[in-house]
């Protein structure tokens, strides 16, 4: 599996590339202590095995033993697993594919790419192992627990291309959520705000500070479900910050419904199939930066309980 110093990658494998992780500056005994400290939420005895497997590489493409010093400045490669990872039974559907650009509604519940407990039962993953397309990598994401469009590059040559959109603001992106409705609260309104970690992994929150978000509520039509009064609202975000819409909605007093994060945060593991987060991402439009024509694309996903 050696290749040119320098140019070593392991292939994908089962449809998932190898995670990479840099070696900063210090002074651990060996390879296997700094991974050890490095990832604490991987028992030192399972480093040992995938060693002793010969499935932890250096940037050259030589095996990482269980007894090699530490040494700065290299890159190590190696294959994420996750002992037990119960399938998700949904789906997502290509809408859209081209030699440069996929399209994908997504379900809720679904990841968009491997983290945390998640490997297998995510887009990317299931997507390589359907295409047999290992360059397939997101431009952007969206929560696991929100559904909708998400786009993916098919070429690493034109994927900046498309993620520049995205970093320059020049995507206008359309989203449907289900809500409580506030007869105190003037709509449609911007709320700007800054979002910021709140001081747990899975929290955001927004604080005092210069704006880093923004985004535009308009409420589309209400109805009453079960004695409530629901608002149908479009939202459009300018910024994505993490969770920007989630907070932003659950700040103004409209939190969305079936949202186990915000304002009261569910233990994990507590998924509840029948109560999906009632956000949708509904349409997304962009100028093409490779063929200059204007793009959009829409869901074909309703939210269960939109009015």
């Amino acid at each position: 599996m050696t290749q040119p110093s320098g140019h070593f990658m392991p292939p994908t494998r089962d449809g998932v590339g190898p995670s990479c992780v840099g070696l900063p500056s210090g002074s651990w005994p060996t390879m296997l202590d700094f991974l050890s400290e490095r990832f604490t939420a991987i028992p030192r005895e399972r480093w040992q095995a995938r060693m002793a497997a010969g499935e932890v590489w250096d940037e050259h493409g030589a095996a990482v033993t269980v007894q090699r010093p530490y040494q700065h400045h290299l890159r190590l490669y190696y294959y994420r697993d996750v002992p037990v990872e119960t399938p998700i039974p949904f789906e997502a559907t290509i809408l859209f594919q081209d030699e440069h650009l996929l399209v994908v509604d997504k379900p809720h519940f679904l990841p968009v790419a491997p983290s945390g407990n998640y490997l297998q039962e995510t887009v990317l993953v299931r997507l390589k192992r359907q295409l047999g397309i290992d360059a397939l990598s997101p431009i952007h994401r969206i929560d696991r627990d929100t559904a909708g469009l998400v786009l993916f590059s098919l070429q690493k040559a034109t994927r900046d291309a498309y993620q520049a959109l995205f970093r320059q603001r020049q995507v206008h992106k359309r989203y449907e959520a289900v809500a409580p409705v506030r007869a105190d609260l003037r709509l449609p309104l911007t709320r700007h705000s800054r979002i910021e970690e709140a001081g747990h992994f899975m929290l955001q929150r927004e604080v005092d500070g210069a704006s880093n978000a923004t985004t535009h509520i308009t409420l589309l039509e209400t109805r009453r479900h079960d004695g409530q009064l629901l608002g149908h609202y479009r939202l459009e975000p300018v910024t994505g910050q993490r969770h920007q819409l989630r907070v932003h909605m659950a700040a103004l007093g409209l939190p969305i419904l079936g949202d186990g994060l915000y304002p009261t945060l569910t233990p994990e593991g507590h998924i509840d199939y029948e109560r999906p987060l009632q956000l949708l991402a509904k349409s997304i439009e962009f100028t093409d930066p490779l063929r200059g024509s204007v793009r959009r694309f829409d869901s074909a996903r309703q939210l269960a309980l939109a009015p």
